[in-house]
């Protein structure tokens, strides 16, 4: 019984319940009425046989009332002292069955109302006893006897019991057609209550089979059920966004492998090519070898560099502190310029302001090691695939954001430009605008998907903007940190690395963590201090050229 009961649907628990509580409920209200009402019918018999005694008590009685002064209703006896019945009415009819008392024993059960049976076994007879009644009447012989004895009087339980049944009858009735009523009433307004219950479930089934974009509608938000659809909807639309970021983490991965291993497989054919000539023994001169050994050589190098931009980036995803102080994007800007006319004597290359004439300060708190890369490859990109002798102006300033004061660096070529379709995609790993992914311009495409992560990881934003006149503008935006504030910081940093006996070790315990760079200068700042002071995050800028560099470029590929 208990396993058929905890098998059952709640919907078939909460109607058995609530009609077992009608059920419960009305046999102890019927039962309670009953006998109540038995109690206040006795109560009246007995008030009716207490008036007669106190009338006999009062006046005595002449038998030949028995005859129908009485009343049909009553039965009496009047006995003698030895309990010999002088008289007594309802001859040949049914009478209660009271033994011939004693004249003591008749005044021991005075005053006292009393239940007997039945001479015909039916309804019993409620009686009492009147002791010291003077008895007056006539004998058979026409004599007259007064005397001293006690008088019996009774009456029938048959208008009680009819009562009481009827009673019953209603009772029974009425319950019976409210348990079902309640019963009918309960399935249905349960039935009404659960139906969003049902919809949660073919919600629930459809997810299950693969429809993650199913909802459960709301009828009413302020009940329970509708606050579970909610919290339901809730989870599910989480869901959905999890099982989508994992589909496009998936898929970045696997562009990221198939970029990678394409990447990797030019410069290994190369080398390969080469080796098996040698060992061929197909490279006859001095000058053969010479040309193959700088061959294998320079694919080496470049194979080189894109293993370590694949290690810088997966340096970065793995959210390593940085080495945060006061750095000025001016003096990186000016340092960039410098390098650049180096490198590429023949173009005019210059520092400006955001709105033209001098450059200005733009202090902010970052790890100027990488920033400097940054600013390196996107000034490098510059020289790469714009055309030579076109100029290149490095604007730095400070400018008021979404946010607040932004310290901005914007690195501006007046090259081809970058299309419409390129822009959402350009800071993804290993993309490059040119289709035909030829290596004539020696990039690997990670140059601006590290730029993207180290300018996240700054709490920052990098977007393409046009240049006017044409070619294509890329700002870095940094929060602003004036030198007060980066004082104070620098001496809660301090208290904060006292207290907390932080050290180099921690990341590094095999002595690796200087050499982990290798020559781009980069280790300290990757294993410096666990203090990782991040601005507070910034929102992403409305401007449709605004590439996103938030968390999700960080696992591009």
């Amino acid at each position: 019984m208990i396993r058929k009961w905890k098998a059952a649907s709640l919907r078939t628990q909460l109607v058995a319940i609530i009609s077992a509580l009608l059920t419960v409920s009305l046999l102890m209200l019927g039962g309670t009425t009953y006998v109540l009402l038995r109690s206040f019918l006795e109560g009246q018999m007995d008030n009716q046989l207490k008036t007669f005694q106190r009338t006999i008590a009062a006046s005595g009685i002449d038998p030949a009332q028995a005859n129908g002064g009485i009343g049909f209703d009553y039965y009496v006896r009047y006995a003698y002292q030895d309990g010999t019945v002088f008289a007594q009415n309802r001859i040949n009819q049914d009478q209660p069955i009271v033994k011939m008392y004693t004249f003591s024993q008749a005044r021991a059960l005075a005053n006292q109302p009393f239940t007997v049976p039945s001479s015909d076994g039916r309804d019993p007879w409620r009686a009492i006893i009147v002791p010291n009644a003077n008895i007056h009447g006539q004998l058979d012989d026409g004599s007259t006897v007064n005397f001293v004895g006690y008088v019996v009087v009774a009456l029938p339980y048959e208008g009680v019991n009819n009562t009481l049944e009827r009673l019953a009858l209603v009772v029974a009735g009425v319950a019976v057609a409210v348990v079902t009523l309640g019963t009918l009433v309960a399935y249905l307004t349960v039935s009404r209550s659960f139906r969003p219950l049902a919809r949660v479930e073919r919600t629930a089934a459809a997810i299950a089979a693969g429809d993650l974009s199913r909802r459960v509608e709301i009828e009413n938000p302020a009940t329970e059920v509708g606050r579970l659809s909610g919290s339901l909807n809730a989870m599910l639309a989480h869901i959905e966004a999890a099982f989508a970021a994992r589909t496009a983490s998936e898929t970045r991965m696997r562009r990221f492998v198939a970029d990678a291993s394409h990447e990797l497989r030019t410069p290994l054919v190369t080398i390969r090519g080469f080796s098996e000539l040698y060992r061929h023994g197909a490279l006859q001169t001095e000058e053969d070898v010479t040309t193959a050994m700088g061959r294998i050589e320079s694919e080496a190098k470049r194979m080189g560099e894109l293993v370590e931009d694949l290690l810088m980036l997966a340096r970065i995803d793995e959210q390593r502190p940085l080495q945060l102080k006061p750095v000025d994007l001016l003096l990186i800007g000016h340092d960039a310029a410098v390098d650049a006319r180096a490198a590429a004597p023949d173009r005019t290359i210059t520092v400006e302001g955001l709105e033209g004439g001098s450059a200005a300060s733009a202090p902010t708190r970052g790890d100027e090691a990488k920033l400097r890369q940054v600013v390196a490859n996107l000034v490098g990109n510059c020289l790469r695939y714009t055309p030579e002798g076109s100029a290149i102006e490095l604007a730095v300033g400070v400018q008021e954001g979404e946010h607040g004061q932004e310290s901005v660096l914007e690195v501006r070529d007046h090259g081809p430009g970058i299309s419409d379709e390129d822009v959402p995609r350009i800071f993804e790993r290993f993309y490059r605008a040119d289709s035909s992914r030829t290596r004539d311009t020696g990039g690997s495409g990670l140059g601006l998907a590290i730029v993207s992560a180290l300018v996240a990881a700054h709490q920052g934003t990098v977007r393409v903007l046009p240049t006017p006149g044409g070619g294509a503008t890329l700002r870095i935006s940094l929060p602003f940190v004036a030198p007060d504030d980066e004082q104070a910081l620098d001496e809660h940093e301090l208290d904060e690395q006292d207290s907390a006996g932080d050290n180099l070790a921690e990341h590094d315990s095999d002595g690796d963590g200087l050499a982990e760079h290798g020559s781009d200068g980069d280790g300290l700042a990757e294993h410096g201090s666990d203090e990782h002071h991040r601005a507070a995050p910034r929102n992403r800028p409305s401007d449709p050229w605004l590439q996103p560099s938030g968390q999700d470029q960080l696992h591009e590929g």
